[in-house]
């Protein structure tokens, strides 16, 4: 049986590590590059790494903070932010990072994902995607509409849908970020994280709303995920990843251990 991954989330703003609730009212954590090997040398299994502000802002990724990371860290790590085209893949890739996360860029032009996979292989390429809950209906028969550019902007488009299409274009995973519960730490969005496993191939890493070890245990046993996004209940210090992987043994979920 394949092992389940515990991925610390660092978002990065200004060469500091931030976070908020669904992207608002953000606080400044630390180092990103010091985190990373804190982490790192806790047993997670890899890293992710979030430029959220480069898109706005219209500039490129911080790219000497990949270069310093991997420098840093023997685990891989995947960045996101900021990346508009083929050659911003290549500088990130060649930086040192293992995977490069698109989201925003994906909706707007998708040859994006066929183009980095041929290049670079599909392992290579992350979509990241960030629902949010509607009603459904014939358009949104999945009851998710995905949204670009932090939540800012609705595109139209059914989750489960861009899911599948990004499977075929050739993406190797996809980040099921849920909108309504990002930053929350009340659970991850369950049913969402479940109807994606289901209806794709490839591996898919739960985002958004992780807050204790029962979380956990309940988005890899019922939501069916490969992976898990965490990062306030470690980065306020309340968790631990061995303590979450302890905890995660005793239930009989196949985890990566390094003690």
């Amino acid at each position: 049986m394949l092992t389940k991954r515990i991925i610390p989330c660092l978002d990065v703003r200004n060469r500091k590590v931030t976070k908020g609730v669904k992207f608002q009212n953000n606080v400044e954590l630390g180092d990103p590059v010091e985190m990373a090997v804190a982490y790192s040398d806790g047993g997670c299994d890899e890293l992710v790494f979030y430029d959220i502000t480069a898109s706005a802002e219209e500039r490129p990724i911080d790219i000497e903070m990949v270069r310093q990371v991997a420098k840093a860290v023997h685990i891989p790590f995947a960045v996101g932010g900021g990346i508009k085209n083929i050659e911003d893949m290549r500088e990130v890739l060649l930086a040192g990072a293992e995977k490069v996360s698109v989201n925003s860029l994906t909706v707007q032009n998708p040859n994006i994902i066929a183009e980095g996979a041929k290049l670079f292989g599909s392992q290579c390429i992350v979509l990241g995607m960030d629902p949010v809950k509607v009603e459904k209906s014939g358009k949104f028969p999945s009851g998710y509409e995905i949204t670009i550019q932090g939540f800012r902007t609705r595109t139209g488009l059914d989750a489960l849908e861009w899911a599948k299409r990004a499977e075929g274009l050739g993406a190797g995973e996809i980040v099921v970020n849920s909108v309504d519960a990002d930053g929350t730490q009340a659970g991850f969005e369950i049913n969402l994280t479940r109807m994606i496993s289901e209806n794709v191939g490839i591996p898919v890493v739960a985002s958004g709303g992780g807050g204790t070890e029962q979380h956990l245990i309940d988005v890899f046993t019922e939501g069916k995920a490969d992976a898990a996004i965490i990062a306030s209940m470690i980065h306020t210090g309340k968790f631990t990843i061995k303590q979450i992987k302890d905890t995660l043994t005793a239930a009989g979920i196949p985890i990566r251990r390094k003690w």
